[in-house]
């Protein structure tokens, strides 16, 4: 399902030929009736989570997939209630994020995975200014939101000019609410130019402690470096070399 149907612009799309052909064929709009039906399960499979023992939910709004569609004006050109301005296009982010409250209660939780960049086009932006960044996180912190992950492809590129804080500094900044930083973290390149280039690792950890001791964010993700180097932690704390980052080791994209 997408809110216009469309996959968004291809100009600048990184994927596959015959991959971006398949994804990017248009298909129909969301009817009222699909918002309501995907909102809803949303709620229903948070309960279905807590009720399994769950400790909380983390929910994907971001890299092109749903929600982030109804985020991104390439993807979403409604007229209706859920599109054109950034408070009706979060619309639907704060709308699920309310569902998911609703049926989880205020004990647990909530997760909101939030990038700019998307699969469609890693130079996209949601929000060309800290006030519209605002506009759009803002209802999602109040809908129920504790925690944004602030997924960017180098984890200390400044949100926006005129100052150094990265994603996940600029959200917490504006909503008030906790954040995980996450993007090239011990790593000499971003995630696109390591499915085509060794990536090796580096010591990139004491911006990291400095970024986090001046309370830029709360969390730190790590994955490219973890599915490597499952000795990771322990040798970050020791100072021992890690291993680089080789796709090879899982196969190619072909």
């Amino acid at each position: 399902m997408r809110p216009s149907g469309s996959w968004g612009p291809t100009g600048n799309a990184r994927l596959p030929p015959a991959y971006l052909a398949e994804v990017a064929s248009p298909i129909a709009p969301m009817t009222e009736a699909d918002i309501a039906e995907v909102i809803a399960a949303y709620g229903r499979s948070a309960a279905n989570a807590k009720a399994a023992g769950f400790d909380g939910v983390a929910i994907h709004g971001a890299h092109g997939y749903l929600i982030d569609n109804f985020f991104w004006a390439g993807t979403n050109t409604r007229r209706d209630a859920w599109g054109g301005d950034l408070a009706r296009r979060a619309r639907f982010g704060a709308a699920v994020v309310a569902a998911i409250r609703a049926a989880i209660g205020p004990e647990l939780p909530i997760v909101f995975r939030f990038s700019q960049w998307k699969l469609q086009d890693y130079e996209a932006r949601n929000a060309e200014t800290p006030d519209e960044l605002a506009a759009l996180l803002t209802p999602l912190a109040e809908a129920g939101v504790d925690l944004f992950d602030a997924s960017t492809r180098i984890f200390s590129a400044p949100a926006f000019p005129g100052s150094d804080l990265g994603l996940a500094g600029c959200i917490r900044k504006l909503t008030g609410r906790p954040t995980m930083t996450v993007g090239g973290v011990g790593l000499s390149k971003d995630l696109q130019t390591s499915f085509v280039e060794e990536t090796q690792m580096i010591d990139n950890l004491a911006s990291v402690a400095e970024r986090f001791l001046r309370g830029e964010f709360d969390l730190v993700g790590v994955g490219r470096g973890l599915l490597m180097d499952p000795e990771w932690v322990v040798k970050a704390c020791t100072g021992a070399p890690f291993r680089p980052f080789r796709l090879q080791a899982y196969g190619t994209l072909d």
